[in-house]
């Protein structure tokens, strides 16, 4: 059974709101701090271990800068992600650039900032040469197909538009090894948001297992392995969270008896988590502001899928709070929706919570959305012409900054050119 906490009360959060009105995304920098490190401490068994945080969780430079400081790289999938990165202080090997159909100008990008390039496509490979040149070190991605099952998010391998087969891989170690490269690495990525541990260790033991073929195969040593992300985190209250060590502890097995009899140790181990070192630790802060009772009680936030579309695209559970009400019984059954004029607006559906007051009836309370540290900001949208809502961060000397302001009506119009539309018929 895992715990939901939110590090501020309800007058902690009057005081915040009256500078940064809701709804607002804030962080907690000392409980990101502190599960990095038991991540660094429980992987400290490898000969060499990194983190590559996926941008795409969380893309500000604030949060990433301060997993820098603790050692942890960036992986990216596009050129602004890159930037990012480098605003971040990453430079060259500290970044994993991991994309798929991916425009010549970013593979040119990614050449010139030295960052580990990750190809997804045996055909990728000319077209690198053509168009960047190939680097020094070279990733390929591979997709086991039916060998390995995915999961509900991301779906069966074989499906999956992502990465190399397995005939394809060995075919593409072999030439780029004929091109005169040196350095080689090798990746999957086969689920999303998968808390079984023994399915991320037998992901491991399958890697494994594929280096010491491609060494066989073709004389190619890797430098390391990067396993992926695809851990998850437990949104429900039922769930657990992965427990690292067991994890960690887990891949070392598999580690100490596949590589080390085949000469491959030391071998390098890489991970590209994003979900799992900040998602728990972000929260999604809003006010409710309408109560209706139709065929179904509703409750209005003045934040909609605009601000947080995993429970509309995925049908995600995301926990919700009142603070100041967090123990009153939960009386009442709403659906808790947003404004946008789509009907699967819903952060909620019939969800038990304590009763609810409203802006129209009162001061309105609070609603904290929990678990929305990944993969919420990152993915708001402008639909309905929404105005995305901005970041904070609580530092760990209690103090709260500003990291991105919320949208305005400028930002939104910025990229249009209205200065002819009065004459354009």
């Amino acid at each position: 059974m895992s715990q939901k906490y939110f590090p501020l009360d309800k007058e902690a959060l009057e005081e915040i709101a009256g500078q940064f009105p809701t709804p607002f995304y804030i962080y907690d920098e000392q409980a990101i701090l502190e599960n990095v490190r038991q991540i660094k401490k429980a992987f400290s068994v490898f000969p060499s271990y990194k983190n590559y945080f996926a941008v795409k969780a969380l893309p500000n430079p604030y949060i990433m800068k301060i997993l820098a400081a603790e050692g942890f790289g960036a992986d990216c999938s596009s050129y602004p992600e890159l930037l990012l990165a480098e605003i971040s202080g990453l430079k060259g090997e500290d970044i994993m650039f991991t994309s798929n159909e991916t425009p010549a100008a970013e593979y040119i990008a990614a050449k010139k900032m030295n960052a580990v390039i990750n190809l997804d496509d045996y055909t990728h490979i000319e077209f690198l040469e053509k168009t960047a040149g190939l680097p020094e070190l070279i990733s390929m991605r591979y997709n086991p197909g039916p060998l390995k099952e995915g999961n509900a998010i991301i779906g069966k391998p074989e499906e999956a538009k992502y990465g190399f087969t397995h005939e394809r891989l060995i075919q593409g170690y072999s030439l780029l090894k004929q091109k005169g490269v040196k350095r080689f690495a090798l990746h999957t990525m086969v689920a999303s948001n998968e808390l079984s541990v023994p399915y991320h260790i037998e992901t491991a033991r399958m890697l494994f297992e594929l280096s010491v073929e491609i060494f066989n195969k073709t004389g190619v040593r890797l430098e390391f392995i990067n396993l992926g992300g695809g851990v998850g985190i437990p949104y429900r209250l039922e769930q657990e969270a992965v427990d690292y060590q067991v994890l960690a502890d887990g891949i070392q097995k598999a580690y100490n008896e596949i590589l080390k009899p085949a000469g491959l140790d030391p071998m390098g181990i890489r991970t590209e988590w994003g979900r799992v070192i900040t998602g728990p630790y972000g929260w999604l802060v809003t006010r409710a502001i309408h109560k209706k009772e139709i065929y179904r009680n509703y409750i209005a936030l003045d934040a909609c899928m605009a601000d947080l579309m995993r429970p509309a695209l995925y049908g995600a559970y995301h926990h919700i709070t009142i603070p100041g009400k967090e123990e009153l019984p939960l009386s009442e059954t709403y659906d808790v929706v947003g404004s946008l004029c789509e009907n699967n607006d819903k952060f909620a559906v019939q969800r038990n919570l304590p009763k609810i007051e409203t802006a129209s009836e009162g001061a309105g309370d609070f609603a904290v959305i929990h678990d929305a540290g990944a993969h919420g900001r990152a993915m708001g949208f402008n639909y309905n012409a929404k105005l995305r809502c901005g970041e904070l961060l609580l530092r760990q000397d209690g103090s709260v900054v500003q990291i991105r302001r919320a949208e305005t009506t400028e930002d939104y119009f910025a990229t249009l050119d209205v200065s002819g539309v009065g004459e354009f018929v």
